[in-house]
């Protein structure tokens, strides 16, 4: 069985939101290992693009953004690294809507509102997921979609981590902006629901379902204010 999370390196997208963030260094440009499996995913959540609009929180180097830009959809997005913004701006000048900031300032007065939010392996790096939730609705308009991915845990794949010796590797607590929070589908859930959405729906990537890489969450945003 090959090992149950990706390498950090492979993640470095995914750095937002943790304390020095802002001057994580991006050493790559392109798409990552987990785009491959994540990306296609999302793709069928979305269906046809029809000139829709979508806001990505933790853009990293770009790369995800110009992909949906390519398939049709206008993106704009928020990432915390300079050296991320850098990056992607080096790489897609096409795309002038992906800022630098933080999803805790983030503010639809600033950025406007929009029919689908979007964010791939970012929660597990945050303190504060309720408030990170509770910013992409602010952002999201009333039944718009809010899509977030974080790597997948269950009963079993925690027992293979576990059973391969893989815990130091899964767990490291030695990997700078690495993952603080470690999702279920349970806890995912009851987060999105909790935080205003409703008619969550979870979809497993990578790997066969109970040994999945990935889960993405699709969720409707419920009206109030």
């Amino acid at each position: 069985m090959s090992a149950p999370s990706s390498p950090p390196h492979l993640c470095a997208e995914s750095e937002a939101f943790s304390p020095g963030s802002d001057s994580f260094v991006h050493d790559r440009d392109g798409l990552g290992a987990h785009h491959a499996y994540l990306l296609p995913v999302v793709e069928r959540i979305l269906g046809a693009p029809k000139e829709r609009m979508i806001f990505e929180v933790g853009f990293g180097n770009g790369a995800a953004a110009d992909y949906f830009c390519r398939k049709g959809f206008r993106v704009a997005g928020i990432e915390p690294s300079a050296e991320g913004v850098a990056r992607a701006r080096a790489a897609f000048p096409h795309l002038p809507d992906l800022q630098q900031g933080s999803i805790y300032d983030a503010s639809p007065e600033r950025f406007g509102r929009f029919p689908i939010v979007l964010s791939l392996e970012v929660i597990e790096h945050l303190y504060a997921p309720r408030k990170f939730v509770a910013a992409c609705r602010s952002l999201c308009l009333p039944g718009g979609v809010l899509i977030v991915s974080t790597p997948y845990h269950g009963y079993l794949k925690n027992l293979a981590v576990a059973a391969f010796g893989k815990s130091d590797r899964h767990y490291d607590p030695l990997w700078d902006h690495g993952h603080i929070k470690f999702w279920s589908a349970r806890t995912l859930s009851r987060l999105l629901s909790e935080g205003g959405f409703g008619q969550v729906e979870l979809f497993r990537a990578g790997r066969i379902a109970p040994w999945a890489k990935s889960m993405v969450a699709a969720a409707r945003r419920l009206a109030g204010p």
